[in-house]
């Protein structure tokens, strides 16, 4: 019922992304749906991911649907991370 209120922008899902607080207004939604709702939106260049309990977060792709819950915490890092990477000049 709760979706369905959603769809109708009755009601919002609270949700998290990088810290801050959105409220989703219609679940589920795609990663890309999802990128588009954090302010700034979420570059093409970082990936998003879903915090889980433990040590394993889900990954979610931009055309992967996601059933929102409350409270829900999402977050981006950079897609291609390269420590100690040079640049070619010394």
């Amino acid at each position: 019922m709760s979706n369905e209120h959603a769809k109708n922008g009755n009601d919002f899902t609270p949700i998290i992304i990088d810290n801050k607080p959105y409220k989703a207004p219609k679940s589920p939604m795609t990663g890309s749906e999802l990128r588009a709702l954090a302010v700034p939106p979420i570059a093409s260049d970082y990936e998003l991911w879903l915090e889980m309990p433990g040590d394993d977060d889900d990954k979610i792709a931009d055309n992967q649907a996601v059933e929102l819950k409350p409270g829900m915490h999402f977050y981006s890092v950079l897609g291609q991370i390269n420590p100690g990477a040079s640049d070619g000049t010394l």
